[in-house]
């Protein structure tokens, strides 16, 4: 079935009036985006940024009468804000189409470092011999391609981990701890806030033919007394300065602490949340985002 779209390009002062509107208007999604190129990337705590041009979209059942509806959005328009100009509105045809598929379809296998691919499980690895990490992340985050967890698997893929103990903090889709089992780490955790991602991480492991206990899962403040040769954390980096004392007291002396979710101007702030327990290594830089790499001073 197709949808139909309606696009109006406005200010953060009148988004949420015409997101009410378009509900009102019996949308069955509002989205709002970026209208003019000026991304947001993490937010200040407790805040909710819009761009200074925001495009907002509401998606409709196509057989709604589309010029009854914006007549109707017209009016709740000039009710609220008589003395200004309605926006100007862009109607589309969506198509439908098997959007799981499309995605899968354009989902391909990434080589990182010398080692390590990142294979979608539906389709053929490139290289036979090389460690190939079979993923599907169902509706977790972490695919390897965002530049991000890429630094996090570039740093695996350059440094041994053999016969190591792993965290994964924020684990998603499993793809750091799985990558670290592949390429030879003994056992793994993960731990996240989000039942979906220990599902997933679960799934991971088992289609990359692991055991299942190589890698068990727990959310926040259940995974006990372990302490790990080698921690991983791709979040964000608020909930990685909060999580500061908790992800130190988790890594072994000279164990080795890998951060990432990071923006180049938030580094510093990072590290110095780290300082009092590790000794950092030089800034890793993709794009905007930066990868931390330390080690643990001894206690």
């Amino acid at each position: 079935m197709p949808w139909l779209q309606i696009k109006m390009d406005t200010n953060p002062a009148h988004a949420e009036v015409l997101e009410e509107f378009l509900l009102a208007a019996g949308a069955n999604a509002v989205t709002l985006e970026d209208g003019a190129d000026q991304p947001l990337f993490e937010p200040i705590r407790g805040t909710t940024p819009l761009w200074s041009q925001t495009r907002i979209t509401g998606l409709f059942d196509a057989e709604q009468d589309s010029d009854a509806m914006l007549q109707n959005l017209q009016r709740g328009w000039a009710s609220v804000f008589p003395d200004q100009a309605f926006p100007s509105p862009r109607i589309e045809i969506l198509e439908d189409k098997d959007w799981e598929r499309e995605w899968m379809e354009n989902f391909h296998p990434i080589q990182v470092g010398d080692r390590l691919w990142v294979c979608p499980s539906w389709k053929e690895a490139p290289n036979p011999n090389a460690t190939n990490l079979q993923l599907d992340p169902g509706l977790a985050f972490g695919t390897g391609t965002h530049p991000t967890t890429f630094m996090c698997l570039e740093w695996l893929d350059q440094n041994a981990v053999d016969g190591q103990t792993v965290i994964d903090y924020g684990c998603g889709s499993g793809i750091l701890g799985v990558a670290a089992l592949l390429l030879g780490a003994e056992k793994a955790y993960g731990i996240d806030n989000d039942p979906q991602a220990l599902v997933a991480t679960r799934e991971n492991t088992n289609r990359n033919g692991l055991p299942a206990e190589s890698f068990d899962v727990f959310y926040p403040g259940k995974i006990g007394d372990v302490k790990a040769d080698l921690m991983l954390a791709n979040i964000l980096a608020g909930p990685l300065i909060d999580l500061a004392p908790t992800i130190s007291a988790l890594v072994k002396d000279q164990g080795k602490l890998v951060l990432s979710g990071i923006l180049s101007h938030q580094a510093d702030d990072v590290k110095a949340a780290y300082a009092p327990w590790f000794n950092f290594d030089p800034i890793k830089q993709k794009d905007e985002w930066v990868c931390l790499s330390a080690t643990k001073v001894q206690s």
